[in-house]
């Protein structure tokens, strides 16, 4: 573990130690995955300070390439990489298996293709991320919207309570073109199965449990440190 003297840490600064801590990973002369949401941006902040050590990034939403490339680091399109090294990218829950829920920044369709294109998933979160089971925080899952309320009525079923995320006063509509629905009342005690069950409902583009594409290690921001939980 990475220490740090004793004292009263915040989010924010979690955020920033994590962020910095995954440059570890970066693997020179490669691009690299990079994934959204804040503790993410503070990953690219960080990252700026490397960019001439990189070949640049494949950036999971069009928030992430824009901060990227505010920094001057290239963008690279997905279809024109076969592999990146490694995938850095948060959690909204992150279990001690390295099963995770993403989505809360509504980019995880493109964050599991990226994650899925990397030999490596480092997660960076701060400790309240870590949970025993998976789904106290609302599941997130992009859907196409003329199955959206079909797909209320089968989260229904599992006992789970659904309803379509809101901005602006319209539904929210992801960088695809889609919609999210968000999901509480559920307790994913196997999520690689309920992954591959809920992926299979007609209508369904993405569910935002990663156990498929899992961590492979979590630098997880703590009072006295960063911790390395390794899957």
């Amino acid at each position: 573990m990475t220490h740090v003297p004793q004292a009263t840490l915040s989010q924010d600064d979690l955020k920033t130690l994590v962020g910095r801590a995954a440059l570890a990973y970066v693997v020179p002369g490669e691009l690299v995955g990079v994934g959204t949401g804040s503790t993410v941006n503070k990953f690219i902040d960080a990252l700026a300070s490397i960019k001439d050590q990189i070949k640049g990034a494949v950036s999971s939403s069009e928030v992430s390439t824009e901060r990227l490339k505010a920094l001057g680091i290239a963008v690279f399109d997905c279809n024109d990489v076969i592999e990146l090294a490694v995938y850095i990218d948060g959690a909204d829950e992150i279990d001690g298996h390295g099963y995770m829920i993403k989505g809360g920044g509504a980019a995880l369709t493109c964050e599991k293709i990226v994650a899925a294109q990397s030999r490596q998933f480092v997660c960076i979160a701060d400790d309240s991320k870590l949970v025993q089971t998976l789904g106290k925080f609302p599941l997130p899952v992009e859907v196409i919207p003329m199955a959206t309320q079909r797909i209320l009525r089968q989260f229904a079923a599992l006992g789970g309570q659904a309803q379509v995320r809101i901005k602006g006063g319209v539904p929210l509509v992801t960088d695809n073109g889609q919609h999210i629905v968000d999901v509480t009342g559920l307790q994913i005690t196997d999520p690689l199965d309920f992954e591959t069950r809920v992926s299979q409902w007609p209508g369904v583009v993405t569910v935002g449990v990663f156990a498929h594409q899992r961590a492979n290690v979590c630098l997880l921001g703590t009072a006295t440190g960063v911790k390395t939980l390794q899957f």
